[in-house]
């Protein structure tokens, strides 16, 4: 499966080093061979440079492709895609959006997707967190869960004029921050294990916090479940793929209306 055991790679000032003296150095032999072609433009004034950054942006255009075919070798031989934008000085999602179809043209495809029976239905799931950036990493964790609705409300007075909007679908699952502006999620966790109409809905609380007063408040409170955020962007991806797993997948949810 992607992300089985590889060893990290990690880009450093040496290997930086030798790599831009190697390129530098068949840069410049194709660069004389060039200038001394006879129907290449005279050597003198700028042409020297001139053709040095032609060549180099030939170079780099050569080692996209390169990287392209090197990453497709690393899928088909399990690499994820946190493995590959490791390997590239990226985060997950940028080697995501810069290869986008790589899996899919892989004949290792099936390793890419959670081996998961499909659900009958999407699973929807609510969503409420102001962090732009927290936001699109959850949303793209669940994404790759299976089927997933996703209603992202940015603090809990948007949240609950969405539940309480009567054309709104009941969520199987909402997932909330504890800081945001207006209502906030101790305030709106409160609101929800209050109201009859929504407190057998489960809570999952996901936040940066893992200050043990915040940890406490919220299973007075009645939360279902309390995740602190990971740092480490894989460690976040898991962290919300096992929230999915448990609360969409393994435990048995109230009745869908």
């Amino acid at each position: 499966m992607p992300g089985k055991n590889f060893p990290s790679v990690t880009p450093s000032p040496a290997t930086a080093e030798v790599t831009d003296a190697a390129v530098g150095t068949l840069a410049r032999r194709i660069v004389q061979q060039m200038l001394r072609d006879p129907g290449q433009p005279d050597a003198a004034g700028a042409a020297p440079a001139l053709t040095l950054l032609h060549v180099l942006v030939q170079v780099q255009r050569s080692a996209e492709r390169l990287q392209r075919s090197a990453a497709e070798q690393a899928a088909q031989a399990g690499a994820g895609y946190p493995q590959i934008g490791e390997a590239c000085g990226l985060t997950r999602q940028g080697a995501r959006r810069r290869w986008p179809e790589l899996f899919r043209h892989s004949p290792e495809a099936p390793t890419e997707q959670p081996m998961t029976t499909a659900p009958t239905r999407a699973f929807d799931v609510l969503l409420v967190e102001d962090d732009i950036a927290d936001a699109m990493l959850i949303e793209e964790a669940l994404s790759e869960r299976g089927a997933r609705n996703l209603v992202q409300a940015t603090d809990g007075v948007a949240a609950l004029e969405h539940l309480r909007d009567p054309d709104s679908v009941r969520p199987d699952l909402i997932v909330l921050d504890l800081n945001m502006p207006r209502m906030n999620g101790r305030e709106l966790l409160r609101v929800l294990k209050t109201d009859e109409d929504l407190q057998t809905i489960p809570v999952v609380v996901l936040t940066t916090s893992s200050a043990p007063d915040d940890v406490t408040d919220a299973y007075s409170s009645h939360a279902n479940a309390y995740v602190t955020k990971p740092v480490n962007l894989q460690e976040f991806e898991q962290a919300v793929q096992s929230i999915d797993t448990f609360y969409l997948e393994t435990a048995t949810r109230p009745p869908h209306s």
